[in-house]
Parts: C-alpha cells; structure tokens; sequence
C-alpha cells in the first residue's frame, strides 16, 4: 500500500528483546517494544504516534473505567521462508472493531490511520514476530473513551492503541469443555456480536465454575432457552457431523470470527457441504452417543484451531473421537496456517505483505 499518513516516530533507546526467552513465550506476556497511539477529540482523529510500550496515565474519572466504551480485536503476523512479514485478514479485523465501534457509540477508526499505522509499527517491531513453528506475533488493537466524566453518555475523546506480543500456542492440548445452561453470554438486541470489553468481563466468573470442575471453556447456548450451542469463550465453535460441516449462524449474540470465515471458505472449496444452522444441544449429544459427531473444534484467532476431546453436559463427560491423521480440522489447520506463512498461493487476497 502507499504510504500517504503522517506519523510521528519516537523509537526506544534501548530494545527489549534481549531480555525474552523466545522458546518458552507464554500467551499474552511478553510485549514488542513500540505502541501506536492515536487519539480521538475534536471530531477528528489526531497525528498517529509510535512510541515506547509502557505505561499510560489517566483519569479515575475516565469514562471507560466507568462505562465500558472499550473495544479490541485480536489477529497475527507471520514471517515468511524469506523472512518478509505477512499478516492474515486485517481489513477483516478493521471492519469488525468498525462494526463494534457503531454499536458502542464510539468513532470508526479510518483505514488509513489502521493499516498504514500497523504497517510502520511492524516494521519497527520485525525483529520480534517469531519464526518459529507455532509461534507468530499476536496483535492487539483497542479504543477505549477518555472523558473524564461521571455521567452516563458517550464520550467526546478515545484513544486507539495497537500493540504486540509474541506468542506461543494458545492451547497445547484438545479442550474439555461444558454447556452452559445457567448463564449467558449474550442475547437478541444486545452486543454479542462485538469485541466489547464488557463482553467478556462478563463470562469470567461462569468460565472460572467451569474450570474448578476440570473444564477449560463453556460452550454457551442460546440466552431464551439454552437449548441451541453459540459460541466459546475464546472462538467459535464448528462440527463435523457425517460429510457436513455445522456452526451456529453469525448474528446478534455470536461474533462473526474471521478463523471461522476462513474455515468455512476451505469447506466450501474443497466440496464439503456446508450447514450455518442452529444446533440444538440434544442433537449434539446424540450425534456424540451415536458416532455421526466426528469432530468438534474451536475456531479463533488466538486458537486458530482448537480440538475438543469432551464435552459436558448435566454432569455427564461425552467423549469425542480421537481425530485421525486426515481429519477435516487437521486439514483446515494446515491450509490456513500455510496460507499465513506464505507456504501456499493465496488466491483468496487473505494474506497483507507489509
């Protein structure tokens, strides 16, 4: 892309990097040396700024502590056999922290200010993204309101920040997980389709009930009758049952995942049928009981593709098959993470060189 924004450039004195045990990165711990920060007054959208990672000031009354004006994406970069840097699908990303934007009442982010200032902080941060398998450059875009203001309206002035942190895998084995059928995630009319921070604030005590029992996620379900399976925590979830790949239809209760896009473009260039239906819960189990479940698997950026071994439900384990050497989400993993590394052709204009 042409480069036509100005951004000022403060650079670290000294890296960090030194400092990391690139073999041993644990998710989410470990951050790249520069910041981009953008801030939002005015009406408009202020010079971008790359700077040292570190600590920000600001207000107790900060409207976002208060509130919950505070969106974020998640996505990653690779490098290549040639060492160049390749990110999966931003202007996806772009276009869903927009969506999630409207819906908090906060300003959409321009492209030019997203791509061309992800671009630069890559190029300083290179050195970073790791090149070993399994590992990539997780991304962290967020906005979030900075009024200082107790009162319940939407602020006048955000700030958007991207960040970096090499990473590992997310999960290093297939998940158990349990249906939900106490609490919720989201309902009809409400925000589960945007990457809001309250969104996930909210699931943190029902996962942590779900964890003292011996389960790494929940599968939620649908808020009125907690009948129909949504999504996870962390990623969507998708079944392969008989020939036919099945996840729950996006909306607005389930976030509309770009891994999930994905997976659901190879399954349909591949032949395989595809079904965005509801799945009720009973049919589920029964599928599990009766063999036509083959697989059952998360779906995220983080994640990428995450394998369940059980499922719980009203206090009884149903165990998935073991996931033999061609199994579909097997397949799907390598395709798409081929793709990211630049290992295979995209013909698909998923892949951002920078």
């Amino acid at each position: 892309m042409t480069d036509t924004l100005q951004i000022e450039i403060h650079p670290i004195e000294k890296s960090r990097i030194d400092t990391v045990d690139f073999d041993n990165l644990v998710f989410g711990r470990t951050f790249a040396d520069h910041m981009l920060v953008v801030d939002y007054k005015d009406g408009a959208w202020q010079t971008p700024q790359i700077v040292p990672y570190g600590p920000i000031t600001f207000s107790p009354a900060m409207m976002s502590l208060h509130y919950g004006q505070a969106i974020f994406e998640g996505m990653k970069a690779y490098k290549n056999a040639a060492g160049e840097v390749l990110v999966f699908r931003p202007q996806a990303n772009l276009n869903r922290l927009n969506q999630s934007a409207v819906r908090m009442c906060m300003p959409e982010i321009p492209e030019n200010v997203f791509m061309e200032g992800l671009t630069e902080l890559l190029r300083l941060d290179s050195a970073w993204i790791p090149a070993k398998p399994g590992c990539s450059m997780y991304i962290r875009p967020f906005m979030f309101s900075t009024d200082e203001y107790v009162g319940v309206t939407p602020s006048k002035t955000y700030r958007f920040i991207i960040f970096n942190c090499p990473v590992g895998s997310y999960y290093t084995k297939p998940l158990r997980v349990k249906v939900e059928t106490q609490y919720i995630r989201s309902a009809h009319g409400g925000v589960g389709f945007s990457k809001n921070a309250g969104n996930y604030g909210g699931s943190l005590y029902p996962t942590k009930l779900a964890n003292d029992a011996g389960y790494d996620q929940i599968i939620w379900t649908d808020a009125a009758t907690h009948q129909y399976v949504e999504e996870a925590g962390t990623m969507n979830l998708m079944f392969v049952i008989g020939d036919t790949l099945v996840t729950a239809p996006t909306g607005d209760t389930i976030l509309d995942g770009i891994t999930r896009k994905s997976v659901i473009a190879v399954a349909k260039d591949w032949g395989m049928k595809v079904e965005e239906r509801q799945l009720a819960v009973a049919e589920l189990i029964e599928g599990i009981q009766n063999g036509t479940v083959k697989e059952a698997f998360g779906a995220g950026t983080a994640a990428v593709i995450a394998p369940i071994s059980t499922i719980g439900f009203e206090g009884v384990d149903y165990d998935l098959p073991e996931r033999p050497e061609d199994a579909f989400s097997r397949r799907v993993y390598d395709e798409i993470n081929n793709i990211r590394l630049g290992n295979t052709v995209d013909t698909r204009g998923w892949v951002y060189k920078v």
